[in-house]
């Protein structure tokens, strides 16, 4: 009799297991898909080619004029990544608040996802000196890539326990850099043998460009069907309690999303510990978002690294950086992930400084340095991804990790200004990346100061074991 009654248990068990995998997969794919515009278009091929379409527009003294401004053609792309992400800002915070309103966060994530890929397969056509063809398309695919990993962001809180987010997290980032490695692998190759094809340097790198759209277009398919519409509702619930993603559908409407968004910002007063750790995040993750959206300029520019050196140092990032997320994983389950981001900052100083000190024209110390930016690259994003997720009211997931995003993958403003303001001063890439590390300084600083057990109490979560 008992094991009669025991089996339907063991079945529905099973059952939710795969579910949860089945959504977890999805999630790490989504990673994967988008990870092509991160590696491919942000940070190797478009600012070195954007920067010499605006120099091929630039004046007899090297500026160019957009919308009347006068600025050099070498801090067009730096400027122009700013100006996207200021704008992506209001576009993210309103639709994570539509997104917790309506529980459609799944429709919205690969809504913004697919014109992100439009607008990146567009750069096919960007050549001569159309920069301000090139600069319209970066806004567009980057407005549409941040709001849509701010929205696969907050799937988390409902894909994993507390206990296990950070290996999640972890897991997750390893995948994306997969992905975005693999499709490097490609570029590498088609751009080595561009000659060979018939193919212009200029024209193969259009192609690779065009290639992670088409990239990010097909992966989010994966996502499209294993992911559930709400985000951040575990699947336990979802089963027991179906009426909730009912109540996010029908009781928050969306002609109401900007009034809530206020009330939601100036809610968030409550929770100072949240966002004395948001403070710190948007700083230090700031100066890593720089250095690596700027590194194949600075490469190029500066330590005179060929195009081919550049998509291999990047490739060599991807590579060790899969590695580095699960390693910084590992020791966040022993140490906490708080300590482990810290000892990644001080990483980050370092090799701040040997990039600062790096001679040029030398292949083998950049690659030395690729390596590791690899190694705590992926960690100390992953981890502070995970530990975010532990600090947000429930139900405000979307909304919260739409200010996190402000700060993450190509979607930092305050270092490309400060890079781009250096070098228009200065006329010098090595002063623009140096003076990134204020960021980590700060940020290591102001992470110090936060309590995090009692940050994650305040909200009302329950604290993982080990923090």
């Amino acid at each position: 009799m008992s094991t009669a009654t025991d089996l339907p248990e063991h079945q529905a068990a099973a059952t939710d297991t795969r579910a949860l995998r089945r959504m977890q997969f999805g999630w790490y794919i989504n990673d994967w898909a988008n990870a092509a515009f991160s590696a491919t278009v942000l940070t190797v091929f478009l600012g070195p080619y954007l920067t010499s379409v605006a120099k091929n527009a630039a004046d007899a003294a090297g500026d160019v004029h957009p919308l009347g401004l006068t600025i050099r053609a070498g801090s067009f792309f730096p400027y122009t990544v700013s100006l996207s992400v200021l704008v992506s800002v209001a576009v993210m915070l309103v639709t994570g608040t539509v997104a917790d309103r309506t529980g459609r966060h799944k429709e919205l994530m690969c809504g913004f996802a697919y014109v992100g890929a439009l607008a990146t397969l567009g750069m096919f056509f960007l050549g001569g000196d159309h920069y301000l063809l090139g600069g319209g398309l970066l806004i567009v695919a980057n407005i549409a890539y941040a709001v849509s990993v701010a929205l696969s962001y907050a799937f988390l809180p409902g894909l994993a326990a507390p206990d296990e987010r950070d290996a999640v997290s972890s897991k997750g980032w390893a995948y994306g850099y997969a992905g975005g490695g693999l499709l490097l692998i490609a570029n590498l190759a088609l751009f080595e043998k561009a000659d060979s094809l018939g193919l212009s340097s200029g024209t193969a790198v259009r192609i690779c460009l065009a290639s992670a759209g088409l990239w990010w277009a097909l992966f989010t398919l994966v996502p499209l069907f294993r992911l559930p519409s709400r985000a951040g509702v575990a699947p336990e619930r979802a089963a027991t309690d179906p009426a909730a993603t009912d109540r996010a559908t029908t009781d928050r409407p969306t002609a109401g999303s900007l009034r809530e968004l206020g009330q939601t910002l100036r809610g968030m007063r409550q929770y100072p510990l949240t966002l004395l750790f948001l403070a710190a995040f948007l700083c230090y993750n700031d100066g890593i978002q720089t250095v690596v959206s700027q590194a194949s300029l600075y490469g190029s520019e500066e330590l005179g690294m060929s195009q081919t050196s550049l998509v291999a140092a990047v490739l060599l990032v991807q590579i060790v950086a899969i590695g580095g997320a699960l390693l910084l994983g590992r020791i966040a389950r022993r140490y906490g992930a708080k300590r482990t981001v810290l000892g990644s900052l001080v990483g980050w100083v370092i090799t701040l400084a040997l990039g600062y000190l790096m001679p040029g024209h030398q292949p083998a110390w950049f690659f030395a340095l690729a390596a590791m930016i690899g190694l705590v690259l992926g960690g100390s994003q992953a981890l502070s991804r995970s530990l975010f997720s532990h600090l947000i009211p429930a139900g405000k997931e979307a909304e919260y990790f739409s200010v996190y995003k402000v700060s993450d993958r190509g979607t930092s403003w305050m270092g490309p200004l400060v890079f781009g303001l250096a070098y228009q001063l200065t006329g010098s890439y090595r002063l623009a990346i140096i003076s990134l590390l204020v960021f980590f300084v700060i940020g290591f600083v102001v992470l110090m100061k936060v309590p995090v057990r009692r940050a994650i109490e305040a909200v009302g979560n329950p604290v993982p074991e080990r923090l």
